[in-house]
């Protein structure tokens, strides 16, 4: 009987990130020469490190006025508003414009790198020699300069049209060019595609619990990601391709992501399946979202 383990990954090659401490609903993370002190529902647990240590240590605090929004305290006057980091690996590099948003995010989710490093391994193995990839709910576009970097033909989709202008800033910073930028509902793109008869080798999905689409679209991940998944393996190309599946939704585990796969692709090959974490310098593990990933190379 084939017995499927699950993983615990955690980024190796962040220089420019790295997690302090977490713990009471907090975190204490350095983003290049910037420490941050940011919300974290997952860090139930206490901290590591004692409060005046945290003090000591933080740049700027992110303080919540509700669920969705908050304001950053900075230490010290004359510290910036953006700020710029790096990301190599073993094969390529990449660079982020990271900036203060209202909603405690700063232009990158640092545990996503394990998914970097799995979209450019892929890429530098397949066959193919511009093998086109599609990122969708792409954010950023962590995924997509990676992805870009590595050689691939890229296609980043996002609802709102902010992200997509801040990704393509950071394909410049990263002096890539000529990934296509598409600010549209991911699900309709997908199926559009599928009229079209699109194909793709790479397919990255890091789909939100809740979000709207720029005509007021509605997206619910419990709600709509079966539809999702069953399209988009539609999509991929029968002989090299790679699929990531991520989710940051405390209601969904990593067994839910390996049903949703396999329901959508039952031959699918090579699965696997886990939860991403940041280890903080402190000790704690942070856990931040579950994923799902498989790839066939010719």
């Amino acid at each position: 009987m084939s017995v499927n383990s699950i993983q615990l990954l955690t980024p190796q090659h962040w220089e420019d990130y790295e997690l302090i401490d977490c713990g009471d609903f907090e975190k204490l993370e350095r983003f290049g020469n910037m420490i941050l002190i940011r919300p974290e529902p997952q860090a139930v647990w206490p901290k590591g490190l004692p409060e005046a240590e945290w003090t000591r240590r933080h740049d700027i605090r992110f303080k919540g006025r509700s669920a969705t929004s908050g304001d950053w305290h900075k230490k010290r006057p004359g510290l910036p508003d953006r700020w710029h980091v790096s990301y190599r690996n073993n094969d390529v590099a990449v660079k982020f414009r990271l900036g203060l948003t209202s909603f405690k995010h700063v232009g990158i989710f640092p545990e996503q790198a394990v998914n970097w490093d799995y979209v450019a391994d892929t890429i530098r193995a397949f066959q193919t020699k511009q093998p086109k990839v599609l990122n969708l709910f792409a954010y950023t576009g962590g995924a997509s300069l990676v992805a870009r970097a590595a050689g691939a033909d890229t296609t980043h989709v996002d609802s709102i049209k902010q992200v997509v202008t801040w990704a393509n800033e950071n394909q410049e910073l990263s002096g890539l060019s000529n990934i296509r930028w598409v600010v549209e509902d991911a699900l309709k793109f997908v199926k559009r595609e599928l009229k079209r008869g699109n194909r793709y080798h790479g397919i990255i999905l890091d789909p939100p619990a809740y979000g709207h689409g720029p005509k007021g679209e509605k997206w619910k991940l419990e709600d709509h990601i079966a539809e999702m998944m069953r399209d988009v393996v539609g999509l991929l190309d029968p002989n090299e391709h790679f699929l990531i599946l991520n989710t940051y939704s405390l209601g969904f585990s990593s067994v839910i992501v390996e049903n949703l796969i396999k329901s959508a692709m039952p031959t699918v090959q090579n699965l696997e399946t886990g939860e991403l974490y940041l280890q903080a310098t402190a000790g704690s593990k942070l856990p931040l979202g579950v994923f799902g990933k498989f790839r066939t190379v010719g």
